[in-house]
């Protein structure tokens, strides 16, 4: 079976940066071991699947070993390719996913993401993901990843995680998310996920879900500009809504192509 592809670089405006997710359109559900093996021969963080039913979209993620129950940057390149390369008319995309209805909204090139928060609450960090890091968070928090708060940008800079170790640990489908107050950002983030071939995801919307409720009532703002400081780096544009997060990023298409299933 012949398929389209697509590489899109998310949350941000220059290609070679931001996350680089693979988008690939389908005409009907093919079976997850099949998704599965495409995610892992695509071998990027994440590859979105779509089935067009309507005036909805049905989405779905893989990451080169499980499905995923929400991811940002993927879905963010799923309603980068709807629009600008399979030219899908007005300005709002409805997803339908496994964590509910997903509003996409595009203006000016800007792409903003309407997903639910998922404040973190106070939590005790295992000792071995303890041992795992370098440099000891001020704070531990929890949703469904670790929520770890540190004193100053220069600490997330500067941690460094025993991979070996680090390894041992399952927190399937979660990882664990390191974050500060930032110097010329409102706030900055890296993210890691244990027993995955990419062990630092570079721009990841879905952990936003925590550190937008989190940062907005520390630093008492409603709109926030993030970064997440990867190799590749991202920015977020931020919004707290309560019960809902709006999560906004810039993308640019890197490549487009065909693969076979058989």
């Amino acid at each position: 079976m012949r398929l389209d592809l697509f590489q899109v670089d998310s949350f941000t405006s220059e290609i070679f940066k931001g996350n680089p997710a693979c988008v690939v359109p389908l005409d009907f559900w093919l079976n997850d071991d099949v998704l599965i093996n495409i995610a892992k021969e695509n071998a990027v963080a994440e590859t979105a699947f779509f089935v067009i039913d309507n005036d909805r979209v049905n989405l779905r993620w893989f990451t080169p070993e499980i499905e995923m129950d929400l991811c940002g940057h993927a879905t963010l390149a799923a309603a980068h390719v709807l629009k600008t390369c399979l030219n899908r008319p007005g300005n709002e995309i409805t997803f339908t996913t496994v964590s509910g209805e997903l509003l996409v909204s595009v203006r000016n090139g800007l792409y903003t993401l309407d997903f639910p928060s998922r404040k973190p609450v106070i939590s005790d960090l295992p000792e071995i993901i303890k041992s795992c890091l370098n440099i000891q968070p001020a704070a531990v928090l929890k949703s469904r990843d670790f929520v770890l708060i540190y004193n100053d940008e220069e600490e997330i800079k500067n941690i460094k995680i025993d991979r070996q170790l680090f390894d041992q640990i399952n927190l399937d489908p979660g990882g664990v998310v390191v974050t500060a107050k930032g110097y010329a950002y409102d706030f900055v983030s890296r993210y890691f996920t244990p027993q995955s071939s990419i062990l630092e995801d570079p721009v990841t919307g879905s952990s936003h879900c925590s550190l937008i409720p989190y940062w907005s009532e520390q630093l008492q703002k409603k709109e926030m500009k993030a970064i997440q400081l990867s190799e590749r780096t991202g920015e977020l544009f931020c919004t707290d809504k309560e019960d809902r997060v709006l999560i906004a990023g810039y993308a640019k298409t890197y490549s487009t192509g065909t693969l076979w299933t058989e």
